[in-house]
Protein backbone atom coordinates (compact mmCIF):
# COMPACT_ATOMS: atom_id res chain seq x y z
CA UNK A 1 0.00 0.00 0.00
CA UNK A 2 1.25 3.25 -1.46
CA UNK A 3 1.84 6.23 2.17
CA UNK A 4 -0.87 8.37 2.27
CA UNK A 5 2.17 10.76 1.91
CA UNK A 6 4.13 9.72 -1.37
CA UNK A 7 0.16 10.04 -2.70
CA UNK A 8 0.31 13.36 -1.65
CA UNK A 9 3.90 14.48 -2.79
CA UNK A 10 3.05 13.00 -6.57
CA UNK A 11 -0.24 15.06 -6.90
CA UNK A 12 1.83 18.47 -6.01
CA UNK A 13 4.51 17.40 -8.28
CA UNK A 14 3.85 18.85 -11.39
CA UNK A 15 1.93 22.10 -9.84
CA UNK A 16 3.81 24.04 -6.91
CA UNK A 17 5.57 26.46 -8.79
CA UNK A 18 4.46 28.81 -11.84
CA UNK A 19 6.99 28.56 -14.47
CA UNK A 20 7.91 31.25 -16.77
CA UNK A 21 9.73 31.25 -20.59
CA UNK A 22 10.76 34.57 -22.11
CA UNK A 23 8.73 35.06 -25.51
CA UNK A 24 11.04 36.36 -28.70
CA UNK A 25 9.92 39.94 -27.48
CA UNK A 26 11.82 39.35 -24.35
CA UNK A 27 8.71 39.74 -22.41
CA UNK A 28 8.19 36.48 -19.90
CA UNK A 29 4.35 34.49 -20.45
CA UNK A 30 3.28 32.02 -17.89
CA UNK A 31 2.91 28.20 -19.23
CA UNK A 32 -0.29 27.45 -19.92
CA UNK A 33 -2.06 24.66 -18.18
CA UNK A 34 0.04 25.75 -14.75
CA UNK A 35 -1.18 25.59 -11.00
CA UNK A 36 -0.14 28.00 -8.67
CA UNK A 37 -0.22 26.51 -5.05
CA UNK A 38 0.29 29.07 -1.88
CA UNK A 39 3.30 27.75 0.42
CA UNK A 40 0.55 27.50 3.39
CA UNK A 41 -1.36 25.37 1.65
CA UNK A 42 1.25 23.55 -0.61
CA UNK A 43 3.31 22.79 2.89
CA UNK A 44 -0.22 21.88 4.65
CA UNK A 45 -0.94 19.24 1.82
CA UNK A 46 2.36 17.34 1.44
CA UNK A 47 2.56 16.97 5.05
CA UNK A 48 -0.93 15.44 5.00
CA UNK A 49 -2.43 18.68 7.77
CA UNK A 50 -6.29 19.64 6.88
CA UNK A 51 -6.92 21.83 4.39
CA UNK A 52 -10.10 23.32 3.23
CA UNK A 53 -11.10 24.39 -0.37
CA UNK A 54 -12.90 27.71 0.07
CA UNK A 55 -14.17 28.79 -3.70
CA UNK A 56 -14.12 32.70 -5.29
CA UNK A 57 -17.59 33.52 -6.58
CA UNK A 58 -19.63 34.05 -3.46
CA UNK A 59 -16.30 36.79 -3.38
CA UNK A 60 -16.83 38.16 -6.79
CA UNK A 61 -20.60 37.54 -7.18
CA UNK A 62 -22.42 37.33 -3.79
CA UNK A 63 -21.71 40.28 -2.32
CA UNK A 64 -20.57 43.89 -2.69
CA UNK A 65 -17.20 45.41 -1.77
CA UNK A 66 -16.00 45.49 0.88
CA UNK A 67 -18.64 43.10 2.40
CA UNK A 68 -17.00 40.75 0.14
CA UNK A 69 -13.28 41.02 1.43
CA UNK A 70 -14.64 41.01 5.14
CA UNK A 71 -16.79 37.96 4.47
CA UNK A 72 -13.51 36.22 2.72
CA UNK A 73 -10.93 37.40 5.51
CA UNK A 74 -13.62 36.21 8.35
CA UNK A 75 -14.34 32.76 6.22
CA UNK A 76 -10.31 32.05 6.15
CA UNK A 77 -9.97 33.10 9.72
CA UNK A 78 -12.57 30.85 10.89
CA UNK A 79 -10.89 27.94 9.04
CA UNK A 80 -7.82 28.86 10.75
CA UNK A 81 -9.09 28.87 14.20
CA UNK A 82 -10.56 25.56 13.56
CA UNK A 83 -7.05 23.71 13.03
CA UNK A 84 -7.10 23.41 9.26
CA UNK A 85 -5.68 25.58 6.36
CA UNK A 86 -7.57 27.65 4.22
CA UNK A 87 -7.42 27.17 0.50
CA UNK A 88 -9.30 30.01 -1.39
CA UNK A 89 -9.49 29.10 -5.15
CA UNK A 90 -9.99 31.33 -8.25
CA UNK A 91 -8.14 32.59 -11.41
CA UNK A 92 -6.08 35.13 -11.91
CA UNK A 93 -4.45 36.25 -14.87
CA UNK A 94 -5.09 32.73 -16.85
CA UNK A 95 -3.41 31.05 -13.45
CA UNK A 96 -5.29 28.39 -11.38
CA UNK A 97 -4.36 29.50 -7.80
CA UNK A 98 -5.13 27.67 -5.08
CA UNK A 99 -4.61 29.65 -2.10
CA UNK A 100 -5.00 33.42 -2.55
CA UNK A 101 -3.02 36.15 -1.02
CA UNK A 102 -4.72 39.00 1.19
CA UNK A 103 -3.55 40.87 -2.27
CA UNK A 104 -5.03 38.57 -4.66
CA UNK A 105 -8.34 38.62 -2.11
CA UNK A 106 -8.53 41.63 -2.60
CA UNK A 107 -8.08 41.84 -6.08
CA UNK A 108 -10.75 39.85 -6.57
CA UNK A 109 -13.23 41.51 -4.19
CA UNK A 110 -12.61 44.59 -5.82
CA UNK A 111 -13.47 42.93 -9.56
CA UNK A 112 -16.57 41.88 -8.36
CA UNK A 113 -19.05 40.93 -10.87
CA UNK A 114 -16.93 42.12 -14.09
CA UNK A 115 -14.73 39.24 -13.22
CA UNK A 116 -15.85 35.51 -14.92
CA UNK A 117 -17.85 32.99 -12.93
CA UNK A 118 -15.76 30.03 -13.86
CA UNK A 119 -17.51 26.54 -13.77
CA UNK A 120 -15.86 23.71 -15.47
CA UNK A 121 -16.54 24.27 -18.71
CA UNK A 122 -15.26 27.71 -18.40
CA UNK A 123 -11.74 26.87 -17.08
CA UNK A 124 -9.63 26.35 -20.16
CA UNK A 125 -10.61 29.26 -22.05
CA UNK A 126 -10.15 31.85 -19.49
CA UNK A 127 -6.40 30.28 -18.75
CA UNK A 128 -6.31 30.44 -22.33
CA UNK A 129 -7.38 34.34 -22.83
CA UNK A 130 -5.53 35.36 -19.71
CA UNK A 131 -8.62 35.92 -17.36
CA UNK A 132 -9.92 36.25 -13.74
CA UNK A 133 -12.73 35.38 -12.45
CA UNK A 134 -14.41 33.42 -9.69
CA UNK A 135 -14.49 29.88 -9.10
CA UNK A 136 -18.00 27.98 -8.71
CA UNK A 137 -18.98 25.07 -6.89
CA UNK A 138 -17.80 22.87 -10.29
CA UNK A 139 -14.58 24.32 -11.15
CA UNK A 140 -13.63 24.43 -7.22
CA UNK A 141 -14.49 20.83 -6.63
CA UNK A 142 -12.42 20.26 -9.82
CA UNK A 143 -8.95 21.53 -9.04
CA UNK A 144 -9.35 20.91 -4.91
CA UNK A 145 -9.01 16.89 -6.40
CA UNK A 146 -6.43 17.56 -8.64
CA UNK A 147 -4.17 18.29 -5.52
CA UNK A 148 -5.28 16.55 -2.92
CA UNK A 149 -8.22 18.57 -1.24
CA UNK A 150 -10.74 16.16 -0.18
CA UNK A 151 -12.89 18.79 2.27
CA UNK A 152 -14.72 21.98 0.60
CA UNK A 153 -16.71 24.50 1.94
CA UNK A 154 -19.42 26.92 0.07
CA UNK A 155 -22.77 28.96 0.80
CA UNK A 156 -25.17 26.21 -1.02
CA UNK A 157 -24.47 24.59 -4.19
CA UNK A 158 -26.53 24.88 -7.31
CA UNK A 159 -29.09 22.63 -8.64
CA UNK A 160 -32.22 22.42 -10.60
CA UNK A 161 -34.05 25.55 -11.39
CA UNK A 162 -37.17 26.28 -11.16
CA UNK A 163 -39.23 24.59 -14.09
CA UNK A 164 -35.66 23.00 -15.05
CA UNK A 165 -38.19 20.38 -16.16
CA UNK A 166 -38.49 21.88 -19.18
CA UNK A 167 -35.75 24.67 -19.76
CA UNK A 168 -33.46 21.95 -18.44
CA UNK A 169 -31.57 24.32 -16.23
CA UNK A 170 -29.38 21.85 -13.97
CA UNK A 171 -25.94 23.31 -12.27
CA UNK A 172 -23.01 21.73 -13.08
CA UNK A 173 -22.40 21.27 -9.50
CA UNK A 174 -24.57 18.26 -9.56
CA UNK A 175 -22.99 16.65 -12.49
CA UNK A 176 -19.39 17.67 -10.64
CA UNK A 177 -20.54 15.83 -7.15
CA UNK A 178 -21.36 12.94 -9.23
CA UNK A 179 -18.11 12.60 -10.84
CA UNK A 180 -15.11 14.65 -8.49
CA UNK A 181 -14.62 12.83 -4.96
CA UNK A 182 -14.54 15.89 -2.79
CA UNK A 183 -16.80 16.81 0.23
CA UNK A 184 -18.81 19.78 -0.36
CA UNK A 185 -19.80 21.27 3.05
CA UNK A 186 -23.29 23.80 2.30
CA UNK A 187 -25.67 24.96 3.85
CA UNK A 188 -28.02 22.53 1.72
CA UNK A 189 -29.60 23.86 -1.72
CA UNK A 190 -30.13 27.38 -2.39
CA UNK A 191 -33.69 28.01 -1.72
CA UNK A 192 -34.34 29.70 -4.76
CA UNK A 193 -33.99 26.39 -6.73
CA UNK A 194 -36.50 23.02 -6.74
CA UNK A 195 -34.94 21.43 -4.14
CA UNK A 196 -36.95 17.70 -4.78
CA UNK A 197 -36.10 17.89 -8.26
CA UNK A 198 -32.34 18.51 -7.18
CA UNK A 199 -32.12 15.11 -4.83
CA UNK A 200 -33.61 13.54 -7.48
CA UNK A 201 -30.78 14.60 -9.71
CA UNK A 202 -28.16 13.81 -6.97
CA UNK A 203 -29.56 10.57 -6.76
CA UNK A 204 -29.43 9.88 -10.33
CA UNK A 205 -25.86 10.99 -9.90
CA UNK A 206 -24.78 8.23 -7.11
CA UNK A 207 -24.13 11.01 -4.56
CA UNK A 208 -24.36 10.51 -1.21
CA UNK A 209 -26.63 13.02 0.51
CA UNK A 210 -26.34 13.83 4.46
CA UNK A 211 -27.61 16.08 6.68
CA UNK A 212 -25.66 17.08 9.62
CA UNK A 213 -27.70 16.45 12.84
CA UNK A 214 -30.75 16.60 11.52
CA UNK A 215 -33.36 14.41 9.30
CA UNK A 216 -34.60 17.12 7.27
CA UNK A 217 -32.97 18.36 4.55
CA UNK A 218 -31.72 22.19 4.60
CA UNK A 219 -32.82 25.25 2.36
CA UNK A 220 -30.42 27.54 2.40
CA UNK A 221 -31.91 30.33 4.36
CA UNK A 222 -34.27 27.91 6.13
CA UNK A 223 -33.45 25.11 8.79
CA UNK A 224 -35.99 22.68 6.55
CA UNK A 225 -36.98 22.19 3.24
CA UNK A 226 -39.43 19.80 4.02
CA UNK A 227 -37.93 17.08 2.60
CA UNK A 228 -36.54 14.47 4.21
CA UNK A 229 -32.70 13.82 4.60
CA UNK A 230 -31.62 10.95 2.40
CA UNK A 231 -29.14 10.12 5.57
CA UNK A 232 -27.85 11.77 8.60
CA UNK A 233 -24.27 12.14 10.77
CA UNK A 234 -24.02 13.61 13.65
CA UNK A 235 -20.20 14.41 14.38
CA UNK A 236 -17.08 15.75 12.36
CA UNK A 237 -15.55 12.35 12.99
CA UNK A 238 -18.40 10.50 11.20
CA UNK A 239 -18.26 12.67 8.59
CA UNK A 240 -14.86 12.32 8.36
CA UNK A 241 -15.27 8.22 7.84
CA UNK A 242 -17.68 8.69 5.32
CA UNK A 243 -15.48 10.60 3.07
CA UNK A 244 -11.99 8.17 3.77
CA UNK A 245 -14.49 4.90 3.12
CA UNK A 246 -15.72 6.96 0.03
CA UNK A 247 -12.24 7.12 -1.20
CA UNK A 248 -10.94 3.71 0.16
CA UNK A 249 -14.12 2.57 -2.24
CA UNK A 250 -12.57 3.84 -4.74
CA UNK A 251 -16.44 5.46 -5.53
CA UNK A 252 -15.21 8.55 -7.44
CA UNK A 253 -18.36 10.37 -6.60
CA UNK A 254 -18.28 13.76 -4.10
CA UNK A 255 -20.54 13.92 -1.16
CA UNK A 256 -22.71 16.55 -0.11
CA UNK A 257 -22.79 17.52 3.55
CA UNK A 258 -25.70 19.62 4.36
CA UNK A 259 -25.78 21.46 7.41
CA UNK A 260 -28.97 23.96 8.11
CA UNK A 261 -28.61 27.70 9.13
CA UNK A 262 -28.55 28.28 12.54
CA UNK A 263 -31.44 29.16 13.96
CA UNK A 264 -30.51 32.43 14.97
CA UNK A 265 -29.66 33.36 11.59
CA UNK A 266 -32.75 31.50 9.83
CA UNK A 267 -34.96 34.02 7.67
CA UNK A 268 -38.90 33.18 7.91
CA UNK A 269 -40.09 30.95 5.43
CA UNK A 270 -42.66 32.69 3.92
CA UNK A 271 -40.90 36.03 3.77
CA UNK A 272 -37.97 34.04 1.60
CA UNK A 273 -40.35 32.32 -0.63
CA UNK A 274 -42.33 35.32 -1.10
CA UNK A 275 -39.63 37.23 -2.14
CA UNK A 276 -38.36 34.31 -3.91
CA UNK A 277 -41.18 34.08 -5.96
CA UNK A 278 -41.44 37.54 -6.72
CA UNK A 279 -37.58 37.15 -8.26
CA UNK A 280 -38.36 34.46 -9.88
CA UNK A 281 -41.02 36.60 -12.11
CA UNK A 282 -39.11 39.27 -12.66
CA UNK A 283 -36.24 38.15 -13.82
CA UNK A 284 -38.36 36.14 -16.44
CA UNK A 285 -39.67 39.15 -17.29
CA UNK A 286 -35.98 40.61 -17.43
CA UNK A 287 -35.07 37.49 -19.83
CA UNK A 288 -32.35 36.63 -17.21
CA UNK A 289 -31.09 33.05 -17.70
CA UNK A 290 -28.11 30.57 -17.04
CA UNK A 291 -25.36 31.73 -15.14
CA UNK A 292 -26.74 35.43 -14.83
CA UNK A 293 -29.69 33.85 -13.35
CA UNK A 294 -28.91 32.96 -9.55
CA UNK A 295 -26.74 36.04 -8.47
CA UNK A 296 -29.67 38.27 -9.97
CA UNK A 297 -32.30 36.16 -7.76
CA UNK A 298 -30.00 36.48 -4.99
CA UNK A 299 -28.90 39.82 -4.91
CA UNK A 300 -33.04 40.53 -5.55
CA UNK A 301 -34.00 38.58 -2.71
CA UNK A 302 -31.89 40.54 -0.58
CA UNK A 303 -33.47 43.73 -1.54
CA UNK A 304 -37.01 42.21 -1.47
CA UNK A 305 -36.22 41.14 2.68
CA UNK A 306 -34.41 44.05 3.48
CA UNK A 307 -30.67 42.78 3.72
CA UNK A 308 -31.68 39.79 5.79
CA UNK A 309 -31.13 37.09 3.25
CA UNK A 310 -27.63 38.70 2.60
CA UNK A 311 -27.04 38.49 6.15
CA UNK A 312 -27.95 35.40 6.67
CA UNK A 313 -25.92 33.88 3.90
CA UNK A 314 -22.71 35.40 5.54
CA UNK A 315 -23.67 33.76 8.85
CA UNK A 316 -24.03 30.22 7.14
CA UNK A 317 -21.54 30.15 5.82
CA UNK A 318 -19.33 31.35 8.50
CA UNK A 319 -20.93 28.14 10.45
CA UNK A 320 -20.35 26.13 7.40
CA UNK A 321 -16.64 26.91 7.75
CA UNK A 322 -16.25 25.70 11.06
CA UNK A 323 -18.01 22.41 10.57
CA UNK A 324 -15.58 21.98 7.16
CA UNK A 325 -12.30 22.76 9.58
CA UNK A 326 -13.26 20.35 11.70
CA UNK A 327 -14.09 17.47 9.31
CA UNK A 328 -10.65 18.28 7.40
CA UNK A 329 -8.66 18.03 10.94
CA UNK A 330 -10.76 14.57 11.61
CA UNK A 331 -10.01 13.38 8.12
CA UNK A 332 -6.16 14.37 8.53
CA UNK A 333 -6.20 11.88 11.56
CA UNK A 334 -7.58 9.34 10.19
CA UNK A 335 -5.32 9.48 7.53
CA UNK A 336 -2.07 9.79 9.72
CA UNK A 337 -3.83 6.78 12.00
CA UNK A 338 -4.09 4.91 9.02
CA UNK A 339 -0.67 5.56 7.79
CA UNK A 340 1.08 4.69 10.96
CA UNK A 341 -1.00 1.46 11.18
CA UNK A 342 0.14 0.35 7.67
CA UNK A 343 3.91 1.19 8.27
CA UNK A 344 3.83 -0.31 11.86
CA UNK A 345 2.42 -3.57 9.83
CA UNK A 346 5.52 -3.41 7.38
CA UNK A 347 8.05 -3.13 9.85
CA UNK A 348 6.58 -5.95 11.71
CA UNK A 349 6.35 -7.96 8.43
CA UNK A 350 10.24 -7.05 8.03
CA UNK A 351 10.94 -8.37 11.27
CA UNK A 352 9.06 -11.71 10.70
CA UNK A 353 11.26 -12.55 8.07
CA UNK A 354 14.67 -11.91 9.20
Amino acid sequence: MTSNALSRLAKLHCHLQVTKSSTKDGNDSVNVGTIKISHDVSTALANGKPVVALESTIISHGMPFPQNMETAKQVEAIVRENGAVPATIAILDGIPCIGLSIDELERLAKLGPTARKIARRDIAHVVVTRSSGGTTVSATMMFASMVGIYVFVTGGIGGVHKHGESTMDISSDLTELGRTPVAVVSAGVKSILDIPRTLEYLETQGVSVVSYQTDDFPAFFSEKSGCKAPCRLDSPEDCARLIEVNRNLDLKTGILIAIPIPKEHSVSGNIVESAIQTALREASDKGITGSAETPYLLSRVNELTGGASLESNIALVKNNAVLGAQIAVSLAQIQDHDHYKVKGNHSRNNQELN
